[in-house]
This record gives C-alpha cells, sequence and structure tokens, in this order.
C-alpha cells in the first residue's frame, strides 16, 4: 500500500503543480501537452482526482514513529 501511496502523491503533485500554473500564469500544461480535453487529457485528470482521494487516507493515518 505504501507504493501506491507515493504514486499517488506523484499524481497529486503534479495536478498541483498544473493548477498553479493555471492561477498563476493562466497555461494549462496537461491540455497543452495531450490536447484540450482529449481522451488522454481527460485519463490525466482523472487519475490526479482519484489519486487526490487515495492521498485523504494519508491526513487520517498514525504515525508510527514516537
Amino acid at each position: 500500500m505504501e507504493t501506491l501511496q507515493k504514486i499517488a502523491l506523484v499524481f497529486t503533485v503534479i495536478g498541483a503543480l498544473n493548477w498553479g500554473l493555471v492561477g498563476l500564469l493562466e497555461f494549462d500544461l496537461v491540455a497543452a501537452l495531450f490536447g484540450e480535453m482529449t481522451v488522454l487529457t481527460r485519463l490525466v485528470y482523472s487519475l490526479v482526482g482519484i489519486c487526490g482521494l487515495i492521498n485523504v487516507g494519508l491526513l487520517f493515518m498514525h504515525s508510527e514513529t514516537k
């Protein structure tokens, strides 16, 4: 499960960086790379959203180190 969370975290960071570019520069990197609302673009957006949901679990995990 730890590997899945790391992969999900990478996708979440990619999504956050993309939204930062949209907010600051009005530039959508995903759309620029894969086209406006193509199947691949929608897949990337969907994966980022799913990964964000997976990472919500990190908020509720207890630290094993004391």
